[in-house]
């Protein structure tokens, strides 16, 4: 990746150390708990057991990680993990695979990598848990919770963030990019309003059923910037550019429309907060502007079209066709300064600017209406 992103990354997170300095809190948490939903970018190990090739519990996943390879699809932390220890937690959130009784009333990890809101969102690639499938697991969690511990009520006050919808883009409406024409058909059934439109009412099914099961304070995390991924553009690159414009666009209209579900949800909702997260805001260096591509040159009639290439994110390990880090291979020593880990997932610094902010917004446009600071300091 170019150096000049390198210096954002590692200047925004130097911003969020001196704006909000005591990330972690020690003592209580602010919480009684905190239960994570999603794809790969929060997936902390689901995925460990399953048939499939959605997994990164090798090397060099987690080269930065204390516990090393566990799943997780960075090199350090996710955005999960750091906001469970900004609202206070002292250890990780366990995943839904190995939570004990004994953890469980603290929260519970579901993402699974590979997931979508669609079922069959990833299914080429082997097992994984979809968004519904998540949800089942939660009301199996709230069951033994309530076997446990005789109230569930208590679920009111604690924090839920979901992160989904990548996969049903990457892996099902813009599939057949990357061959995989006849797997998934979404995109020659529905145009790109129409197949957001169809995310969007899946969603709203599925955040429903989460409220039936006692959660009240949710966040919800926009798609960020998909077209600049390194798998984006190495597939769907336009002359050396360092974004794809029609996955922006496409990414454009889900969030419109996520954000517009929120408003709905909190006003359908009253006794619950819903809030949304505008991952892409985060990640720009200043409003339109993309972070992977800082100050970037624009041709004009006396100037041919600059070479973008210097300025496309590129991956910090290694990768496979399918994006992700080719085995016990090894990454780029500048991880600090790097955008993405692997072809689609960021590093941990990129974690820490999205955890961070989503936490505590810096900016108006990083959330809407709340930050999850917020949302802990809400009665109910």
């Amino acid at each position: 990746m170019g150096s000049h992103f390198g210096l954002l990354i590692y200047f925004t997170c130097l911003i969020m150390l001196l704006h909000f300095p005591n990330f972690v809190v020690s003592g209580k948490p602010q919480v009684p708990c905190y239960f994570i939903f999603g794809d790969s970018l929060f997936d902390t190990g689901n995925n460990n057991q399953l048939d499939t090739k959605w997994k990164a519990n090798y090397p060099p996943y987690g080269i930065d990680f204390p516990k090393g390879h566990t799943g997780r699809f960075t090199n350090g932390r996710t955005a999960a993990d750091i906001i469970g220890q900004n609202l206070g937690f002292d250890e990780f959130i366990p995943t839904y695979a190995t939570a004990t009784d004994g953890q469980i009333s603290k929260g519970v990890n579901y993402a699974s990598g590979g997931a979508g809101i669609l079922d069959r969102t990833g299914f080429h690639n082997g097992d994984r848990f979809s968004f519904h499938q998540q949800i089942v697991h939660h009301n199996s969690t709230v069951s033994r919770i309530s076997h446990i511990q005789k109230n569930t009520t208590f679920l009111k006050e604690c924090i839920y963030v979901v992160n989904i919808g990548m996969n049903d883009y990457i892996h099902n409406y813009f599939a057949w990019t990357w061959g995989l024409d006849g797997t998934y058909n979404s995109s020659r059934l529905y145009s790109t309003q129409d197949y957001a439109t169809i995310l969007i009412i899946q969603y709203y099914r599925q955040l429903k059923a989460l409220y039936n099961l006692g959660g009240r304070k949710v966040a919800l995390f926009g798609l960020g910037q998909l077209g600049c991924t390194p798998f984006i553009v190495k597939n769907w690159g336009y002359k050396g550019k360092p974004c794809s414009d029609i996955f922006s666009d496409a990414e454009y209209t889900f969030n419109y429309r996520l954000k517009t579900l929120v408003d709905g949800l909190n006003k359908l909702k009253p006794d619950a907060r819903f809030t949304f997260i505008n991952s892409t805001s985060i990640l720009q260096k200043k409003e339109g502007a993309p972070a992977t591509s800082p100050s970037l040159p624009m041709p004009t009639k006396k100037k041919k079209l600059p070479d973008y290439k210097k300025y496309q994110a590129r991956p910090c390990c290694p990768v496979k066709d399918d994006s992700q880090c080719i085995p016990n291979s090894t990454p780029c020593p500048t991880r600090t300064s790097s955008t993405y880990f692997d072809s689609v997932h960021p590093t941990e610094p990129n974690n820490i600017a999205i955890a961070t902010r989503s936490y505590k917004a810096l900016l108006p446009t990083d959330v809407y209406p709340y930050d999850i600071h917020q949302l802990t300091q809400v009665k109910l």
